[in-house]
């Protein structure tokens, strides 16, 4: 969408030097539709698990 590579690398630079991270937990909220037909355990297959 910007047409200038060094101008979209500097709001990026910009954007994640002043962002903050959040780890959120449970279940994908996108892959409920996807895995509603699905058994438990398919279900635990697609879901990557904790280390």
């Amino acid at each position: 969408m910007i047409g200038e590579p060094t101008i979209a690398d500097a709001i990026m630079d910009r954007i994640v030097h002043n962002a903050h991270r959040i780890e959120l937990k449970g279940d994908s909220m996108r892959r409920k539709d996807q895995n509603e037909n699905l058994t438990h355990m398919e279900n635990r297959e697609t879901m990557p698990s904790e280390t």
